[in-house]
């Protein structure tokens, strides 16, 4: 889970846990939507588009308009 006392915004730290999970090869093909990750994370869906966006910027994963987020 995600650390609220942290001293990093919610989006870092959750960039910082996909991307992980993304190297170690847990997570692959298509993320899972921003609504459940909101859930699992217990976050605001504003809080994983801009995780989600960092790992866009980084060239981990890719946006598919009306299909979402995927590893590349």
């Amino acid at each position: 889970m995600l650390d609220r006392d942290s001293p990093m915004d919610l989006h870092e730290q959750l960039s910082n846990t996909l991307r992980r999970r993304i190297v170690a090869g847990d997570l692959r093909g298509r993320i899972p939507s921003i609504k459940h990750l909101a859930q699992e994370y217990e976050v605001s869906t504003k809080t994983v588009e801009r995780a989600l966006a960092t790992l866009v910027a980084e060239g981990l994963i890719v946006a598919r308009v009306g299909r979402g987020f995927f590893v590349i």
